[in-house]
């Protein structure tokens, strides 16, 4: 194990303890990204190996295998109320689900007939809604094959329909839901900033100002985001993860030994912060519990 906490404010020691260390719990992949717990488990993503991983601590030690592949290039992973298995595929330019009976629906591919980019993070909320970023990092050379004059946020309606929500991106990423589910953040990594937008009960969005910027020189890249139960934003950005409080002031990072992509609340207390970063998986123990997955129609803030 290893210290990884860095202290801005003083706040921070009430979200992560400064003598926290972060624990390396696999290793040995080409690039992860993607994580969410499912029951005892955590399923996260090696991009460049085409797979998902399984991951499950047992009292006698890790058990780590293969639970998927080829994924068609899946990147980010997440649940719906019913626990389906919701994908981002940067291989087949789509976003699909796992049915319960184990067959793959495609749920969005187009927009006005043209292909995707390559679709790469995404949030469910519980009527269903899903929304996701579609950046160019899937493609080859990121243009090869581009029929989108732009990189959008988008969203899928509960009857399927396809919404472009905003096409003013640089490289949209990362994307997530607060407590309340009343605001959306959205990552935008050329620009190393945060953007947050006013989110209307039918699933329309307002606003889009810039929530906080993540600009350093260190190695790393604006990506995956999460939110815990009091509304803090943790975001992976250069030099390790971000954390910030509802308002955007930065509060502190948690830097493991690798640069990190993306990161999921796990275990039954939901306190484990589980990290992606390039060849492994870590895991760290925060004081704050992270939003639960899949979303309840409204989630705890206590």
């Amino acid at each position: 194990m290893t210290a990884a906490v860095e202290v801005r404010d003083a706040r921070f020691a009430d979200l992560v303890s400064s003598d926290a260390a972060i624990e390396r719990v696999a290793a040995g992949f080409r690039f992860t990204e993607g994580p969410v717990w499912r029951g005892d488990h955590l399923l996260f993503v090696d991009v460049v190996g085409n797979r998902i991983i399984h991951w499950r601590q047992l009292p006698e030690g890790p058990v780590v295998r293969t639970f998927r592949a080829p994924s068609n290039g899946a990147n980010a992973l997440t649940l719906d109320a019913r626990s389906r298995l919701v994908i981002c595929e940067s291989g087949s330019r789509a976003v699909t689900r796992i049915e319960t009976d184990g067959r793959a629906k495609l749920l969005a591919h187009r927009y006005r007939g043209k292909r995707l980019n390559s679709p790469n993070d995404l949030v469910v909320r519980p009527d269903g809604t899903i929304y996701f970023t579609d950046p160019t990092y899937g493609l080859r050379n990121g243009t090869e094959g581009k029929e989108l004059p732009f990189q959008g946020l988008y969203r899928v309606k509960p009857d399927g329909v396809i919404d472009l929500l905003a096409d003013d991106f640089a490289m949209p990423n990362g994307i997530a839901l607060s407590p309340d589910q009343r605001r959306l953040y959205v990552g935008d990594t050329d620009r190393r900033h945060i953007r947050a937008f006013d989110l209307h009960p039918d699933g329309r969005l307002a606003g889009g100002w810039v929530f906080a910027e993540l600009d350093s020189s260190e190695k790393g890249w604006t990506d995956g985001m999460k939110i815990d139960c009091r509304g803090n934003v943790y975001c992976t950005g250069p030099g390790g993860v971000w954390v910030f409080c509802p308002r955007g002031q930065l509060l502190g990072r948690i830097v493991p030994p690798e640069p990190p992509a993306n990161l999921a609340w796990g275990d039954g207390d939901w306190k484990t912060l589980f990290i992606t970063a390039c060849t492994s998986l870590y895991r760290i123990r925060v004081n704050v519990p992270g939003i639960p997955v899949p979303l309840g129609p409204v989630a705890s803030q206590t």
